[in-house]
């Protein structure tokens, strides 16, 4: 079985300090200072600024199309998508889970996040 890249909420800054960021960076390959892109078997997806405060929707809207615009050119690989932005960065599922309404089909979701994204998505159990 194809080992999946593990899809995490981070800050701008790439300090990967707590929940599913530490996992990554302990477990997944992802690198210190980097909060954005593909490293090891995980990607970054900011859901804090640079100081590790609140990030306004529409730039983390723009780094999840960024996000979803590799997924759908590397259609052999697997994204296993966390909650990304509902732990430390304090977003609700329903607004985070809209922005993946259109992922490619190589993307795997929280089962949180079926009641947002319906049932034509692939989900892989809850992180």
């Amino acid at each position: 079985m194809q080992k999946m890249i593990f899809v995490f909420g981070s800050n701008e800054a790439g300090i990967h300090g707590a929940g599913a960021a530490k996992f990554a960076y302990e477990k997944e390959g992802a690198r210190y200072g980097k909060g954005y892109g593909h490293y090891g078997d995980s990607w970054a997806i900011p859901t804090k600024d640079i100081d590790v405060g609140p990030m306004p929707m529409d730039r983390i809207s723009d780094y999840v199309t960024g996000f979803l615009a590799y997924a759908r050119g590397h259609k052999k690989m697997k994204f296993q998508v966390t909650c990304i932005g509902c732990g430390l960065a304090g977003r609700k599922h329903a607004d985070m889970a809209k922005l993946f309404v259109n992922a490619p089909s190589n993307c795997y979701f929280d089962e949180l996040w079926r009641p947002y994204l319906g049932d034509h998505h692939n989900y892989w159990g809850t992180w």
